[in-house]
């Protein structure tokens, strides 16, 4: 099993590119089952929750090509509409595919899903949506199975709890439907409005996305059509928070203006970062101007707030500092695992419900950390960046699932940083 061993205190120097969006791609991969005709989606990045996703739709007969971040995709019609337990057990995302298969061949038998062990995240509002629209489930030996007779009908769902999965399953199933299907309570995310505009290219009728009413006129059919993935703005926000923690100069490339924008927003209230976009809003300079002072309050909340993806990273880039702060996650009631390994380097945190309280410490150590989760483990890489010695990071196949060449890109800008195995 391979690690990281990762040498601080760094000070960050370059130019890092940063890749397509790891949760616009696998929606809009799933989404391609709904297409007959071969489509080409560019800006993909390269990790292991996409060959995943690759591997299931291969599973279903599609016939895939993807190098050099380009993938080409012709679904056709599968033998068998069951993806195996083998293939959903290492991702949530792969639950994507049940609206596509259930609006496109009126029958899925999907194993219930897996993937990163920070709460429960149930299915039930992806269930009782598409309920809703006339499909009916049984959950029998651990899968999933649905079945439509005839169409899939639009129809009026209002979200019970704000879900990106569950509302971008109901815009897949509900590009195919019968008539009108208006979403209430629906996420706003960027990577849903990414989907949704590969879907519009592709001939669905989808209006309203980013706000949280969304409305999708169904078609019978839908078209071919090429579309380049948005650039990933949690992969971007975590780079900046490893100026945040040391210090630097890091640019940015292949940004867009909403994702500089949004790094503005989110990380103005700390008041440690200077952000500066170019003209063309490809590229963003990032750079520390102050150390922490003041005491910080920051609470995770669906987009366009704090997003829980970055909570880990952001408590490690504060683990050194003056103050003392509180982070509050309000999305995932679990998503505290990083904490004990912070722990162990020497920060000073505490847990209070979904709270962590954070006294800043004026220094941190290398030791040996265990990677937990996807963005656990880059909260980890941050704290090795800030520590006194090395840091070794067990189970890095966690960073695989969201961060394409993440050692690479940092050796680029002055880190020593290896990836090995024993």
């Amino acid at each position: 099993m391979d690690k990281i061993e990762v040498e601080g205190v760094n000070d960050l120097k370059g130019n890092i590119q940063i890749s397509g969006s790891k949760n616009s791609s696998l929606p809009i991969l799933a989404s391609s089952l709904l297409i007959d005709e071969e489509i080409v989606i560019s800006n993909v990045p390269n990790l292991s929750d996409v060959i995943f996703m690759i591997k299931i739709l291969k599973s279903l007969d599609s016939e895939v090509n993807f190098k050099n971040s380009i993938c080409k995709i012709k679904s056709n019609q599968p033998h068998d509409l069951k993806v195996s337990y083998e293939l959903v057990r290492k991702m949530r995302a792969s639950f994507l595919i049940l609206g596509p298969l259930l609006t496109k061949y009126g029958y899925a038998e999907v194993s219930l899903p897996g993937g990163c062990a920070i709460g429960t995240r149930p299915v039930d509002l992806h269930i009782s949506a598409l309920e809703k629209m006339g499909a009916e489930f049984i959950v029998k030996d651990g899968y999933i199975k649905g079945k439509v007779k005839g169409r899939l009908k639009g129809c009026e769902i209002t979200l019970k709890k704000i879900s990106v999965g569950a509302t971008e399953n109901i815009i897949m199933a509900g590009t195919l439907a019968e008539g009108e299907t208006i979403i209430k309570n629906a996420a706003c995310e960027p990577e849903i409005s990414d989907l949704s505009n590969f879907l519009n290219n592709a001939g669905a009728e989808i209006r309203g996305h980013g706000t949280n009413i969304i409305k999708i006129n169904g078609k019978k059919k839908l078209r071919g059509c090429q579309f380049s993935v948005m650039p990933d703005r949690i992969e971007a926000g975590t780079f900046a928070l490893c100026v945040m923690g040391c210090s630097g100069n890091l640019i940015l490339e292949n940004v867009n203006d909403l994702i500089c924008n949004h790094l503005k927003k989110i990380f103005k209230p700390l008041n440690v970062l200077s952000l500066n976009k170019n003209d063309s809003g490809d590229k963003l300079e990032i750079k520390k101007t102050n150390q922490f002072q003041q005491n910080i309050i920051i609470s995770t909340k669906e987009f366009p707030g704090f997003p829980t993806d970055l909570q880990a990273q952001l408590i490690a880039s504060m683990t050194k500092s003056s103050g003392k702060s509180v982070i509050k996650e309000n999305i995932f009631e679990n998503r505290f695992m990083h904490v004990s390994e912070l722990r162990r380097m020497g920060a000073n945190l505490k847990q209070k419900g979904s709270k962590i309280i954070i006294n800043g410490v004026k220094e941190i150590y290398g030791a040996e950390v265990m990677a937990t989760d996807l963005r656990a483990s880059s909260s980890l890489i941050i704290a090795g960046l800030m520590a006194s010695g090395k840091t070794i990071i067990n189970r890095v196949y966690h960073l695989d699932r969201g961060y394409e060449n993440l050692e690479e890109k940092l050796r680029n800008c002055g880190v020593k940083i290896r990836r090995f195995s024993e």
